[in-house]
């Protein structure tokens, strides 16, 4: 066979598909040995661990589980969380057994500046930070102390009931009994922590006491200030309704449920309920025991309505920022869950406009302020949980909550006033409702896009290389 034929017969090969391959280029692979792959899950199980009790979701979590894992060549790796334990396995082909972690998730203390330290970390680790470094880096992280000192994040707790009391147009005299009502009440469970109280019986606490401080505030008619007569309690109530109401994982539990992950979810639904029902009982047991004295408050007839719209996205912006610095938020994460909250309020208001009720309004404004959210989160390189959070609380029902405790509570042996409160709770909880969905939504749509804008920015970096 002379040269020529050789040259057609190869050509004519490349269109027949033989059992084996003949390609023998080989890529150079890892030795990962037992006892490498221990120590490189327990770096992935351990930044895992800390993001989860940061407030990370369930499927944030294993992806970045996987995502350190595979970085360091250790894959597949099969992760499962759930609301209190997470466990990692990794078995290579043709094994004896597996290498599994398991660690068991002791409490949640939300900390997005923790969690934005964390992301950093995760990317130095795929640019290819040694696995000692990346290991040190984290306990480093994971022992970093809370941004801001008590004092601050109390502060911060009694700016959210002002900016409350600032939506719903309150005077000068009523945002400084927010301010103090809410300081109070932060003080009581700060102190309840400090002594290891569960946090259930914090927030019955801290409920009774605003509700107290609000009840007693028509003593102030009694000397003559004009500001005194125009006090509404229900504002200083539903302000501390809202604050609350802003440590708990709504979204986090609705987008757990979204994703698939039902154990993390139902926990994570289970104590938000169980939280919820603390600050209803305190409600309750305030208003029992103003009554008892002579303060009994009557319930509203209609929603309490809100002031001028200036002041409408001057407190949403706020109480966004109270949010973000209780919760650990840096600079950036502050700054954008400002601008956030004025988009999610803008949503909102349009959508009342074109006749939305206000739940259908509340979930448009939740999906508006966490889509963006989601978006920017990508060009900041901040967590979009720690937003988008901070972006929607403004839309939280905190007076209508108070407004129907209050019909419940008053209604004596009135039927209809009791029905009228039961519907007005229910209200309510369709609200949260709709600003769960509607903030999942917008997470679930914008990561996508964002994953495209990733691919289009990579893309671009190669080209101008």
């Amino acid at each position: 066979m002379n040269r020529r034929e050789r040259t057609v017969l190869k050509a004519l090969s490349g269109f027949v598909r033989t059992g084996a391959s003949t390609d023998t280029s080989t890529d150079t692979l890892p030795v990962i040995d037992d006892r490498l792959a221990v120590s490189i899950l327990d770096l992935a199980v351990r930044i895992g661990e800390t993001m989860l009790v940061a407030g990370a979701s369930a499927s944030a979590v294993t992806t970045t589980i996987v995502r350190v894992a595979g970085a360091y060549g250790v894959d597949p790796v099969d992760v499962d969380v759930t609301y209190n334990s997470i466990t990692a396995a990794h078995h290579r082909t043709g094994a004896a057994s597996p290498v599994t972690l398991l660690r068991v998730v002791r409490g949640s203390a939300p900390d997005h500046l923790r969690l934005e330290r964390l992301q950093a970390l995760v990317a130095e680790i795929e640019q290819g930070r040694d696995p000692a470094d990346a290991l040190a880096r984290c306990r480093e992280i994971r022992r970093t102390p809370f941004r801001y000192r008590p004092a601050v994040v109390v502060l911060s707790q009694a700016l959210l009931a002002v900016g409350v009391a600032i939506m719903f147009g309150g005077n000068g005299l009523v945002i400084a009994l927010a301010f103090v009502a809410a300081a109070v009440a932060a003080l009581t469970q700060f102190a309840l922590a400090r002594a290891r109280v569960p946090y259930f019986f914090s927030q019955i606490a801290g409920a009774f006491v605003l509700t107290m401080i609000a009840a007693a505030t028509p003593l102030l008619r009694q000397t003559g200030w004009d500001a005194a007569a125009q006090v509404r309690p229900s504002v200083i109530v539903a302000s501390g309704v809202v604050l609350m109401l802003a440590g708990l994982t709504v979204v986090g539990a609705a987008q757990d449920a979204i994703d698939g992950f039902a154990l993390t979810a139902i926990g994570r639904i289970l104590e938000l309920t169980t939280n919820t029902l603390g600050v209803v009982l305190g409600i309750l047991a305030g208003l029992e025991t103003a009554s008892a004295l002579g303060f009994a408050m009557s319930p509203p007839t209609e929603a309490l309505p809100l002031g001028p719209v200036p002041l409408q996205f001057f407190g949403a912006a706020l109480i966004a920022v109270s949010v973000a610095i209780f919760n650990g938020g840096g600079g950036r994460i502050i700054g954008v869950s400002a601008a956030l909250s004025l988009v999610a309020w803008v949503g909102y208001l349009g959508a009342t406009r074109l006749g939305f009720e206000v739940a259908a309004a509340s979930g448009f404004g939740a999906f508006l302020g966490s889509l963006a959210g989601v978006l920017i989160a990508y060009r900041l390189h901040v967590p979009s949980v720690a937003i988008t959070t901070a972006a929607i609380l403004p839309l939280v029902p905190g007076a209508a909550v108070f407004r129907g405790l209050l019909g419940v509570v008053e209604s004596g042996q009135n039927a209809s006033l009791l029905l009228t409160g039961f519907t007005t709770l229910a209200g309510a909880a369709t609200i949260g409702i709709s600003l769960a969905v509607g903030a999942s939504l917008g997470i679930y749509l914008g990561q996508p896009v964002r994953a495209s804008l990733r691919g289009i920015a990579g893309t671009r970096a190669r080209l101008r290389r």
